[in-house]
């Protein structure tokens, strides 16, 4: 799979790179804190450890706009594509290492599904960030080539990824939501596909 850099022209339709923040504390004190499993992911959606981090305080008030954030982590190490997420709103991943983002647009599910031949991947490189649109589908980082994982500081609007709310499906979008602001499509050979997500990537389940 062609893996191009997040400063490429193609990837300006899924978000754009941050600039003008000091990301080193963060990424120091995610490096302190959290573990880096060799054998699965691990996702926090928030650690109070890098929220109370001036910087924290700087992402909501700045790229935020003031709305209340949670800043988590996700580590481990991955190779497979598995699943598609969206949420309401934009997130921000800073990479503590080099790592992969396979990413999608939700303008192309069609009737809750959605080809993974539309998926592209692009490299994250170490000390950077980016803001991933809203409408970017995306899922658990990918390890970079020759690299054992990762861990990447993810920055969403706080509650994201918390319990699901119940709620009666009305329709298609109704019916792959899997968490508090987190629409999930998943491959029929994920693990999130047999603990009863919907079943709305087809095609190869990528493997990098």
């Amino acid at each position: 799979m062609n893996i191009r850099a997040v400063t490429d022209t193609s990837f300006q339709p899924y978000g754009n790179v941050i600039t003008g923040y000091d990301f080193a504390p963060l990424l120091e004190r995610l490096n302190e804190i959290s573990p880096m499993p060799t054998d699965s992911v691990i996702y926090v959606a928030g650690d109070a450890k890098l929220e109370t981090l001036p910087v924290a305080q700087l992402l909501q008030n700045a790229a935020y706009g003031g709305m209340p954030i949670q800043v988590g982590y996700c580590n481990g190490s991955n190779h497979k594509l598995n699943c598609l997420e969206y949420h309401r709103d934009s997130e921000i991943d800073i990479a503590a290492d080099d790592v992969i983002l396979l990413l999608a647009k939700q303008q192309d599910i069609q009737n809750g599904s959605i080809d993974t031949s539309k998926v592209e991947a692009f490299l994250l490189p170490r000390g950077s960030a980016v803001e991933l649109y809203a409408t970017t589908l995306h899922y658990a980082p990918c390890n970079a080539p020759d690299s054992d994982g990762f861990r990447v500081i993810i920055v969403l609007p706080k509650g994201t990824n918390t319990d699901k709310p119940n709620i009666e499906v009305k329709n298609h979008e109704d019916a792959l939501l899997w968490a508090c602001n987190k629409w999930l499509l998943a491959h029929a050979d994920a693990p999130e596909a047999r603990e009863g997500a919907h079943i709305g990537l087809t095609g190869a389940n990528i493997v990098l």
